[in-house]
């Protein structure tokens, strides 16, 4: 006689305490970026709409971005009311783990991500902290692969005591590893505008929003050299929570 198998329970529910401070910081390089300056201009529109005390610092170099990130934490460590979240938004050229600073020097993008890790940022420890990065992370360029029939729609626009240190991280990266990331020279880049646009209409957990900016980026094609493209996000995520920003 063969044993029943009990009904799985559902998963319980808990999700991150937003009621305090939200804070972010955008480092972008505009040199020889043309189209950043309306990724700037969409990030603050959504800072605003998500309330986040929102920091944006043009054309840093190698070192003012780990300078940046540092004055960053710090800042966060000292702030008066409990801080809840924190986004940093990083656009630059780039490889593959590393960006390109004002200067040509590069920095290693796993510095910048310790700056604010449960170890070294005490204010945030436990707490969400979301990365989007707008860089390519190699040369290679994806053609695209048919499916089926669809159509291509063109885009427009019990508490432990203690935890991991890489834990209640999200990291956004705009293209996968090995291939590059895609701007327009006066529409911005097709990853923050469809992030934005996302993040302002739409309500839900943060990864549900993620999956819908990875939906609405495949669908898309992008136009290089005559050439249609495809490109999508990458997400890394040690969330321990749902985070709900609306």
């Amino acid at each position: 006689m063969e044993e029943e198998m009990s009904n799985p329970r559902p998963l319980q529910e808990e999700a991150y305490d937003m009621s305090g401070a939200r804070l972010a910081l955008t480092l972008c390089v505009t040199k020889a970026r043309e189209g950043s300056e309306a990724d700037l201009d969409a990030l603050e529109r959504m800072f605003r709409q998500l309330r986040f005390k929102s920091t944006m610092k043009r054309d840093p170099t190698a070192q003012q971005f780990q300078e940046e990130l540092e004055k960053f934490q710090q800042a966060i460590d000292t702030w008066e009311d409990p801080v809840s979240c924190a986004f940093v938004v990083l656009m630059a050229h780039g490889e593959e783990g590393f960006l390109e600073g004002e200067d040509g020097e590069m920095v290693k993008l796993e510095n910048l991500f310790e700056v604010l890790n449960n170890k070294n940022c005490r204010a945030l420890r436990a707490k969400p902290k979301v990365y989007i990065i707008q860089a390519c992370r190699g040369e290679q360029r994806d053609p695209g692969e048919t499916v089926g029939g669809d159509v291509i729609v063109m885009i427009t626009n019990g508490k432990p005591h203690t935890i991991p240190t890489y834990t209640d991280a999200l990291h956004v990266y705009s293209t996968v590893e090995g291939y590059i990331s895609y701007r327009h020279d006066q529409n911005g880049s097709c990853f923050i505008q469809t992030l934005v646009d996302v993040f302002t209409e739409r309500k839900g957990p943060i990864l549900e929003l993620l999956t819908e900016v990875t939906r609405r980026m495949a669908e898309a094609e992008v136009l290089q050299e005559g050439k249609q493209r495809k490109v999508n996000p990458e997400i890394l995520s040690t969330l321990r929570k749902q985070l709900y920003l609306q």
